[in-house]
């Protein structure tokens, strides 16, 4: 498949850092994954192999399924097992969970770091997380999804998925977005703390 964008797993997590974990590198896994015949299973049917079969943890299964699949050219960085489009972001901000949410959810504020955006909130968990169409001045639409960690210090560390892109450039494009949009947020909520 041409058109990847973004890091492939495989150069996000370290052979040693595999192997640590889980007693294979990369290269390991995917001759483990090549004589189980993966490239015929579904993703789930691969994570519940590596989970059941090699006793690897959930997160290492995933990471060594999307890995797998990647290389063998079953999916495109950004894409799905469904093969769906998606991308994310992350940040720590200067702020409590209830004020970012307030930065998403209250039409004015969020004018200020992410203009041309409408959200329509589907589900809401205060301080927790939110889900939420997602529609922008370019007529791109998609569903976005938070997460929030509220950390010791008071600081809450935000993930950001956007979800339901069209394509592999719409994921590179949203990518670069988001890292910007989220600087404009921090900027914001360390500018005028609540």
């Amino acid at each position: 498949m041409s058109g990847s964008t973004g890091r492939r797993i495989t150069e996000k997590l370290s052979d040693e850092v595999l192997r640590g974990a889980t007693g294979r590198d990369w290269a390991g896994w995917f001759a483990v994954l090549d004589a189980w015949d993966a490239t015929r299973r579904s993703h789930a049917e691969i994570a519940a192999f590596l989970g059941t079969e090699h006793r690897m943890g959930g997160w290492y299964a995933q990471s060594v399924t999307v890995g797998y699949e990647q290389a063998r050219g079953l999916r495109q960085v950004g894409q799905s097992s469904t093969g769906d489009w998606n991308t994310s972001g992350s940040r720590t901000l200067a702020a409590g969970p209830e004020r970012v949410l307030d930065a998403f959810t209250d039409p004015e504020l969020r004018g200020r770091w992410l203009p041309g955006v409408d959200l329509s909130v589907r589900g809401l968990r205060p301080g927790k997380s939110l889900s939420a169409g997602f529609s922008d001045a370019s007529g791109d639409a998609g569903w976005l999804t938070l997460w929030l960690e509220e950390l010791p210090d008071g600081r809450t560390r935000l993930g950001v998925g956007h979800g339901k892109l069209a394509d592999a450039e719409a994921v590179a494009r949203y990518k670069a977005f988001w890292k910007e949009r989220l600087a404009a947020l921090k900027s914001l909520l360390e500018e005028e703390p609540r």
